[in-house]
């Protein structure tokens, strides 16, 4: 634990010293402006947007794979801005994309994995490990690789475990970092806190070979999925509108530590003490679909900004990392749907307007003088929160919500 001095007699940071610091926020990233990665972002438009996250505290990235060229150009458009200022400061947990035989077709091989794809990610993050060693502080092998609702795609935890110890064993061999911290990234079920059939050997091997856990959790999406802590109880009908929304958005913070704590306490049966950082969360500012305002009612500004403000308090103050997802809206996710709830978990606009989660930092002027997309950041609604607050919806009580489910 603890710093390495490098060539350069600078102080440098290690992951266990940057994870679980307050002072070194996470987030994750894609850079992309349109509803296609076929525009990838240009090395200026990152290094924009990098300006903006640094001005935020944001000091290490999430990415998530090495198929395009986006990682590799987040890295070099930090490489560059590091050698325009001495003093800029970001690191990279970097994402290798792991599929099963078959993934994305209509008979996905879940026993097998896709050898040549997860070959190719897997090389592709050691070397930019190799040539980046002062930013890549962390490969994350797989992105909700494990779960069994990626349907599309997903893995036996035994080819997550192959591949990290593959990278283990490159550290112990000094062909890695031995600083370079090695994950996957997952849902709270795949790392043990779901069912039964997630606990199998192969993954209580992998929770041992993980220099972390990255766990996610969407309380979001279980307001539709798994509403036990979301709907109102008739007794909060006389609350204001405003005390509603905040009492369910500090319930779905306690079902996500619940998640968390239901990842620790099957580590702790394994006999293992190991960090667990938050690989994800996040809330969406709109949906047109189920979470939106026929359905759960659960995404606008004004209750992701209350939902990001928890989570960040949390982590911070129990020594974790929260990569939290994301930091700008990215269109191609539902290029189809564009009020698809994927395309708006961005705490920024794609033109650079700040939602409501930070309206206080613009205030701050934290933000003067930057820009996306040439724009100036500024507040949504003109930072109106009246404006804002007629758009927010409060969720149906218990027994309104059973009356349209019958």
């Amino acid at each position: 634990m603890g710093c390495q001095f490098s060539t350069k007699g600078t102080m440098e940071k290690t992951a266990a010293d940057i994870l679980g610091n307050p002072d070194y926020l996470a987030i994750s990233y894609g850079g992309y402006r349109y509803n296609t990665r076929d525009i990838q972002p240009t090395l200026e438009e990152l290094k924009e947007d990098l300006k903006i996250l640094a001005a935020m505290n944001i000091k290490v990235l999430r990415t998530y794979n090495l198929q395009f060229p986006h990682a590799s150009n987040v890295i070099q458009a930090i490489r560059e801005l590091k050698n325009e200022d001495p003093d800029f400061e970001m690191y990279v947990m970097l994402g290798a994309w792991m599929d099963c035989e078959h993934a994305w077709t209509e008979h996905p091989n879940h026993h097998a994995e896709d050898l040549e794809n997860n070959t190719s990610e897997i090389n592709k993050a050691v070397s930019l490990a190799k040539i980046y060693p002062d930013i890549v502080k962390i490969i994350a092998v797989g992105n909700e690789a494990m779960v069994k609702w990626a349907w599309s795609y997903y893995v036996q935890p035994g080819i997550i475990l192959k591949w990290v110890n593959y990278l283990q064993n490159l550290k112990n061999k000094g062909e890695l970092p031995k600083d370079l911290w090695i994950t996957s990234s997952d849902n709270f079920a795949s790392w043990g806190g779901g069912s039964e059939d997630y606990h199998v050997d192969d993954l209580n091997s992998l929770i041992k070979a993980v220099d972390f856990i990255s766990m996610h959790t969407y309380p979001m999406h279980d307001t539709h999925y798994n509403p036990v802590f979301w709907n109102l109880s008739e007794d909060k009908k006389k609350n204001t509108k405003l005390e509603q929304i905040d009492a369910l958005i500090l319930k779905a913070k306690n079902y996500a530590v619940s998640q968390y704590d239901s990842v620790a306490n099957y580590m702790k049966s394994l006999g293992v003490t190991k960090p667990i950082h938050i690989g994800e969360t996040g809330w969406a500012s709109v949906s047109a679909e189920q979470y939106g305002n026929e359905g759960s009612r659960a995404t606008d500004e004004y209750k992701q900004g209350l939902y990001y403000q928890h989570m960040r308090d949390w982590t911070n103050s129990f020594g974790m990392s929260c990569f939290y997802f994301e930091a700008f809206d990215e269109p191609w996710k539902d290029a189809l749907k564009p009020e698809g709830s994927e395309n708006h978990f961005g705490l920024f606009t794609i033109e650079g307007k700040a939602k409501y989660a930070l309206w206080d930092l613009v205030d701050q002027s934290v933000f003067k003088g930057l820009t996306r997309h040439g724009n100036p950041i500024k507040k949504t609604f003109n930072g109106n929160k009246d404006s804002l607050l007629k758009q927010v919806l409060v969720p149906k009580t218990e027994s309104a919500m059973k009356q349209q489910n019958r």
